[in-house]
Parts: structure tokens; C-alpha cells; sequence
């Protein structure tokens, strides 16, 4: 048996929460869907020590009041059976649901780049550690270094500090110069400006990056190149995080055509392939706010509303702004994609060091030759790091796109579970 909807989303954070109340007054049936329990994305993850602003709480109230908005959480999509139909499946069954229209709000993840010693026990994201608080992580006293590049690096550090950790060093790889032109700009949203103001640490230092994790059986310590010169810091726990990368994976398997390794969009958010969209930082990173609007856009062209999808176009260009000052300054140093070693291990899945990918050309034969991304995580930390360090284009996910119970396949051949 196969659901039919009107408008299906995939993905409940900023971008999708705001495609559905912008769909919803049209009255067609509108399905939210997230791996997530609840609404929020990872911006606003729920957890035991997750406090949710006040913002989401509400976006979550006025969804739950929308008769035709139905929430599908902890669900993943596992295949495409047919056009504009996809097989997806939560903890207690598998099925099928066909769509009108589709909007990607996938999101993005962190981008991960190997360095010595990034593999031992204590070494996260930026993001991971964020998540991991969220979600009940002691940090009561650890000392703590955040590394990487961009705002998220405050933001963790930020959490790390709430929660009782102590920050020795914020490390961000841009440079002073483009740190402090950045933070020239930021009164233009004044909104910005203000979380800058409250995010910021005096462990901060720009001009800095990560050299190497120390440490044997866990995190002892990290190597920081910091101005130009090395110093060594004990630690107990590294968050390291170079910026995001758009979760395009999906997108690619239904056919949308990439962007600067983005989906495509027009001036409707709808991408390259008729009756899908997308909308959020699966187009491009730029901050919840960009995210936000991108996602009322889609909702109102999905649904056929293009007078009110035409009036947000100014306010996504605001943040649109933003996001481009917000991406040049932070823009990586081409210096870090030479911090492996020969025996760096850049599929941990699978243990594939660099030196085993470096004697390769491009990703499908270094897969073919080693079984880089071949593992659990299925190339989403390795092919984003290999796409920097060696400027590889991972190919297109097949499916299943994630793991799922047998009777849930059975569907891609219109066999019923027994």
C-alpha cells in the first residue's frame, strides 16, 4: 500500500519547519519527515541538557496546530522505487509514500579533516561535541580545545563553557585580517552582531589551525600551529570542525543537478528536476536565518503561492548577503589539506591511510582499490575529505541510502512484510 501527499519535506530543521507552515494554508497534505524524534534539526536538537530558545518551541506549537501538517520523526528514507515516489522507514514499519511535490531540506554536516592523531578517543566535531552535551555528555571540568574553522566554533565552545568545561583555545584558521573584516560587517545584522557579542571567549585566537591530536591510547593533548608558531597544549577533549558541506546525497540520487557541490536552485527554490525543491543549507550554507526564508519560498511555490513566495525574495537576499561575507572570510587555507601524514588514517571506517588514496586519481578507484567509503558511514566523512585534499567528486549514493530491516526492502518489489 503505498501513501499518497500533496507536498512531502524531507528534513524538520529551520528550512523545513518553515516550507511546511508556509504550505500549510493551502490546505494540501503536507508530511514532514526527519531521522530526528522531533522537529528542530540539529540546530535545535532535544536532549537531556539541550535548552530549546524559546523560537523553536513556538515553531513546534504552531506546526502541531496545523490540521494537515502530519510529522513522521525518526524516519529515514532507504530507496526510490519509482519517480516521486520514495521507501522510507522508521522504528516500527517500513512503506512507501508517493508525492506531488518534494522539498529537500537535508541540511548539511560537518566537515571533517584528517590530521595525526584525529582518530583518538576524545577527538569530535565542533558540531559532534555540541551534539554530544546535548545529549548528556559530561564535560564538568574537562579542558577543552575547539579547532576548525568558522562560527560553529564558538558556538561549541560556548555549550562546552555552560556546561562546566573549561576552553584553553579556540583555534580558527582564518586569518586575523579576515576575522576582523568579517566582524566590521556584522552591524549590518544587527541580530548577528548581538550573538557575536555573547558567543565570544578570550581563548579565541584566529590565524591558528590544528597540527596533530597527541596522545596513545586517548586525547592527551593537541599541536596547534597559532601565528605562525607551534605550541602544545594538555587537553582532555578536541572539537575540531572545518565548516559544513551541504547534505546533497539524496538530491543526487532523484537527479538534481549540484551547484559548488550544492543543489541547484532558481529564484523558486525548485531545483533541476520538475516538482522537487529544495531549500536550506543543502543549497548552500548561510546561517538558520537564510535557511528560514529559503524554506518559506519552497513552501509557497509548492504550493502554488508564487505572489507570496515573490515578496521573501528580498528578505533572502538580506541574508543571502550575509552568507557570502560569512563564507569568504572563513574560506579554508589551502595549507590544510597538507596536514595529513603518510600513515594518516582518512577512511576510519574502513582504515584507509592517505598514502594508500594519494597513489589514486579520483574517488571510484581509490573505492575500487582500498574500500574507502565502503563503511558504516558510507563516505559522508571521508568523501567530503577527500574531495578537499584530492578534489574528488564522491559519485552518486545508491541505495539503500541508509541501513534497513529486510521486510522494509521487500517493498522495492511490491512484496508486503509476512
Amino acid at each position: 500500500m503505498i501513501e499518497h501527499v500533496d507536498i512531502l519535506i524531507i528534513g524538520a530543521g529551520p528550512a523545513g519547519i518553515h516550507a511546511a507552515l508556509a504550505a500549510a494554508p493551502s490546505g494540501l497534505r503536507i508530511v514532514l519527515l526527519d531521522d530526528n524524534p522531533l522537529p528542530g534539526g540539529q540546530i535545535w536538537r532535544d536532549g537531556p541538557q539541550a535548552s530549546l530558545p524559546t523560537q523553536a518551541t513556538r515553531l513546534r506549537e504552531r506546526l502541531q496546530a496545523c490540521a494537515n501538517v502530519q510529522i513522521q520523526g525518526s524516519t529515514r528514507v532507504i530507496a526510490r522505487p519509482a519517480p516521486h515516489q520514495l521507501l522510507v522507514e522508521n522504528d516500527q514499519r517500513g512503506w512507501i509514500i508517493g508525492y506531488a511535490k518534494l522539498i529537500l531540506c537535508t541540511g548539511a554536516r560537518e566537515l571533517l579533516l584528517p590530521f595525526p592523531g584525529w582518530s583518538l578517543p576524545g577527538v569530535t566535531g565542533a558540531g559532534g561535541l555540541q551534539a554530544l552535551i546535548k545529549g548528556g555528555l559530561p564535560v564538568a571540568g574537562e579542558r577543552v580545545v575547539v579547532a576548525g574553522s568558522g562560527p560553529l566554533l564558538l558556538a561549541s565552545a560556548h555549550s562546552a563553557t555552560k556546561n562546566g568545561a573549561r576552553i584553553l583555545r579556540i583555534a580558527e584558521q582564518a586569518s586575523t585580517r579576515a576575522v576582523a573584516g568579517f566582524a566590521m560587517q556584522l552591524p549590518r545584522w544587527p541580530h548577528k552582531w548581538l550573538q557575536s557579542l555573547q558567543l565570544f571567549s578570550p581563548a579565541y585566537r584566529p590565524g591558528s589551525h590544528v597540527l596533530a591530536a597527541l596522545g596513545d591510547d586517548r586525547l592527551e593533548g593537541v599541536r596547534l600551529m597559532q601565528q605562525g608558531r607551534i605550541r602544545e597544549l594538555p587537553c582532555d577533549r578536541l572539537a575540531c570542525g572545518f565548516g559544513l558541506v551541504p547534505n546533497t546525497q539524496l538530491g543526487e540520487a532523484l537527479g538534481c543537478a549540484l551547484q559548488d557541490r550544492a543543489i541547484a536552485v532558481d529564484a523558486w527554490q525548485a531545483s533541476s528536476l520538475a516538482d522537487h525543491f529544495a531549500a536550506g543549507e543543502c543549497t548552500g550554507f548561510g546561517g538558520s536565518e537564510l535557511a528560514s526564508v529559503e524554506g518559506s519560498i519552497a513552501g509557497h511555490s509548492a504550493a502554488g503561492d508564487q505572489a507570496a513566495a515573490r515578496r521573501l525574495w528580498p528578505q533572502r537576499a538580506r541574508w543571502q548577503g550575509f552568507a557570502a561575507v560569512l563564507n569568504r572570510a572563513f574560506a579554508l587555507d589551502p595549507a590544510l589539506a597538507a596536514l595529513c601524514a603518510p600513515d594518516t588514517l582518512v577512511c576510519r571506517c574502513e582504515d584507509v591511510p592517505f598514502a594508500a588514496l594519494a597513489a589514486h586519481c579520483s574517488w571510484r578507484e581509490a573505492k575500487l582499490a582500498t574500500r574507502c567509503g565502503m563503511g558504516a558511514c558510507q563516505g559522508r566523512v571521508c568523501g567530503a575529505a577527500t574531495a578537499h585534499l584530492f578534489g574528488w567528486q564522491p559519485s552518486a549514493p545508491r541505495p539503500p541510502f541508509s541501513p534497513a530491516r529486510i521486510e522494509t526492502l521487500l517493498r522495492l518489489d511490491g512484496q508486503p512484510p509476512s
